[in-house]
């Protein structure tokens, strides 16, 4: 079953959609954002592969086998979904329907194929591409991680090549060569969402009717 797209006036909040190939700082700078922002809400993902380290289920992602993510699949329940290196990853419609029809503003993690199927569903999303600086360091960066082996490595590094050719799609690219000021990046990007005539309507009715706007 596929979704139907959303209409863009029924859901006041903001979607910001975050993709980057692996080990381009996307994880940390999202975490980084949520602190610094109270106005922003996380979704939980679900995904079929196993945890790491200390990741929580229902925390990190909702950790579910094959068969309940397939299920869910032809349930419709998925804003999006797609297989990552081999591991399958999904975005509960529900859950974002609900934070977004509350006014919450909303940031997801997922893949290339994920925000390009979220946009096709919902115009308004904010779609927001994290490159790193050079193939060298985004390799450094892998090896820094010290969670796969080599050969996951390569298999990573291989497939970021086309991932970053699909940030062409996207509307914003943000270059995460220091922490620090690629942080400052997104946060304008959330900001400048916010301040557009349409959200700024949507959110400030009286202001609006005040002015002779509405």
């Amino acid at each position: 079953m596929s979704p139907s797209p959303l209409p863009p006036t029924a859901l006041p909040g903001n979607l910001f959609v975050v993709s980057a190939p692996s080990g381009a700082g996307k994880s940390s700078l999202v975490k980084a954002l949520l602190a610094d922002d109270a106005g922003l809400a996380v979704s939980v993902s679900h995904t079929t592969r196993a945890p790491r380290g200390q990741e929580q289920d229902g925390v990190a992602y909702h950790f579910v086998d094959r068969a309940r993510f397939d299920a869910m699949v032809a349930a419709g329940d998925f804003f999006e979904w797609a297989e990552v290196h081999g591991n399958f990853y999904g975005t509960s419609r529900a859950a974002i329907e609900q934070r977004l029809s509350a006014g919450e503003d909303v940031v997801l993690e997922v893949d290339w194929q994920g925000a390009l199927q979220i946009k096709r569903l919902f115009a308004h999303a904010v779609l927001i591409f994290i490159l790193p600086p050079s193939w060298d360091e985004l390799a450094r960066r892998l090896h820094g991680r010290g969670e796969d082996g080599a050969e996951v490595i390569a298999t990573r590094l291989r497939n970021a090549r086309h991932e970053v050719a699909q940030a062409e799609h996207f509307d914003y690219l943000v270059i995460n060569a220091d922490f620090g000021r690629a942080l400052e990046d997104l946060a304008t990007v959330v900001r400048a969402q916010r301040l557009r005539y349409a959200v700024q309507r949507q959110g400030k009715p009286l202001v609006f009717a005040a002015l002779g706007l509405a």
